[in-house]
């Protein structure tokens, strides 16, 4: 089965997942999903259809790679966003780099999986 068949039975199988949004912004009054409000699910479901996610970054761009991992083929598809670093005030820059990593690989992810 190819890698895309596998990513909509993972997504139909993921909206039928009983899903919370934790994150909250209280100055624009709405919630959002955070990556542990989701991710343990689609970590199930994607061991589940034969698929697993890989994300990785470059100067310029961040990348959600999805793979086939049945062995019945190798295709894969990408999901990429240009990258721009997070700005916070008062943090370091190693603190900046991980919260860009982690917007991103939640972005990837809601990309992906139509969330």
């Amino acid at each position: 089965m190819s890698v895309y068949k596998k990513l909509q039975e993972a997504r139909i199988l993921l909206q039928n997942t009983k899903l919370n949004k934790s994150g909250k912004n209280n100055f624009a009054k709405f919630n959002y999903f955070e990556l542990a409000d989701f991710m343990p699910s689609v970590i199930d479901i994607f061991n589940e259809v034969g698929l697993c996610g890989v994300v990785s970054f470059t100067n310029d761009t961040a990348y959600l790679s999805i793979y086939n991992v049945d062995g019945e083929s190798n295709d894969f598809v990408t999901f990429t966003s240009p990258l721009v670093l997070a700005s916070m005030d008062r943090i370091q820059a190693i603190q900046s780099l991980g919260a860009t990593h982690t917007y991103y690989r939640r972005y990837l992810y809601l990309m992906a999986l139509d969330l």
